[in-house]
C-alpha cells in the first residue's frame, strides 16, 4: 500500500496514460454489472415470471419507495442514476471480499470522481428546472451576502461525501489486511462480514445523499441544493 491514497500500482501505461489498480478493478466492477444486468434481461419475462424476476421487481420497488420518501417526487426520472449509483458503488465496496482485491471505492480518486457525478447531476437538475440564471440565483439567496458560503457549502459537500466514503472502505481495507497478515485465514472472517456491512451502508448512505441533493435542486424551491 503506498503513503498517498492518490498513488497506486501502474499496471500498464495506454501512450500517456498510467491505468492503475483501482482503474482495472473499476473496469472489472462495470464489466461484471453490464454482463449481469444482460443476464437479468434475458430472464425476464411477462407471462411466466421466475424467481430472479420477483426477486429483481423486489429490489425495484424498494428502491422506488426509499426514493419516493427522501426525494418527495415521482422517482422515475431519477431512478437510472440513483439505481446505477448504489449497484456500482456497493458492488465496487464488495469487490474487497475477493482475495487478493482492493475496492476502487478504497481510492480517493475513484470516491472524487462519484462525488464530482453526483455535483454535476445537481447542477443539471437544477438549470433543467430553474434555467441557468435562476439556478445560479438561487445561491444568492435570501441575500446576496451569503453567495460565499453556499458556493463553499456546494464544494465542501463534494469533499465530504467523497472523503466520508474513501474513510470508511478504506477502513475495513486496513483492518482486514492487518488482522489477517497477523492471525492467518480464518480469523478475519467476522472481520469480513463487518466490511460487508460496511460496504452496504456506505453505499446507501452515498446514495440517500445524492438523492437529496438532487432533489433539492429539482424542487420548486429556489433556495441552493
Amino acid at each position: 500500500m503506498t503513503n498517498s491514497p492518490f498513488k497506486h500500482e501502474v499496471l500498464l501505461h495506454l501512450g500517456p496514460l498510467a491505468i492503475t489498480a483501482p482503474v482495472v478493478t473499476t473496469w472489472g466492477v462495470m464489466l461484471a454489472l453490464v454482463l449481469g444486468a444482460a443476464w437479468l434481461r434475458s430472464r425476464l419475462s411477462v407471462r411466466t415470471p421466475g424467481r430472479v424476476q420477483a426477486l429483481a421487481e423486489l429490489a425495484l420497488d424498494l428502491v422506488q419507495t426509499e426514493m419516493r420518501s427522501t426525494m418527495n417526487a415521482d422517482p422515475a426520472p431519477f431512478l437510472p442514476m440513483i439505481a446505477t449509483l448504489f449497484v456500482f458503488i456497493l458492488t465496487a465496496n464488495l469487490s474487497g471480499l475477493i482475495p487478493g482485491v482492493e475496492p476502487p471505492t478504497a481510492a480517493l480518486e475513484t470516491d472524487l470522481a462519484l462525488a464530482l457525478a453526483v455535483f454535476a447531476a445537481v447542477l443539471g437538475w437544477g438549470i433543467r428546472r430553474h434555467g441557468l440564471w435562476g439556478y445560479l440565483r438561487s445561491y444568492a439567496q435570501p441575500s446576496l451576502l451569503v453567495l460565499p458560503l453556499n458556493l463553499i457549502e456546494a464544494l465542501t459537500r463534494i469533499v465530504s461525501m467523497s472523503v466520508r466514503l474513501f474513510g470508511n472502505i478504506m477502513s475495513g481495507v486496513v483492518i482486514s489486511s492487518v488482522v489477517l497478515g497477523l492471525a492467518g485465514l480464518l480469523v478475519p472472517v467476522p472481520f469480513m462480514a463487518l466490511e460487508l456491512l460496511t460496504g452496504l451502508i456506505q453505499a446507501y448512505i452515498f446514495t440517500v445523499l445524492a438523492m437529496v441533493f438532487i432533489a433539492a435542486a429539482a424542487s420548486e424551491s429556489s433556495e441552493p441544493e
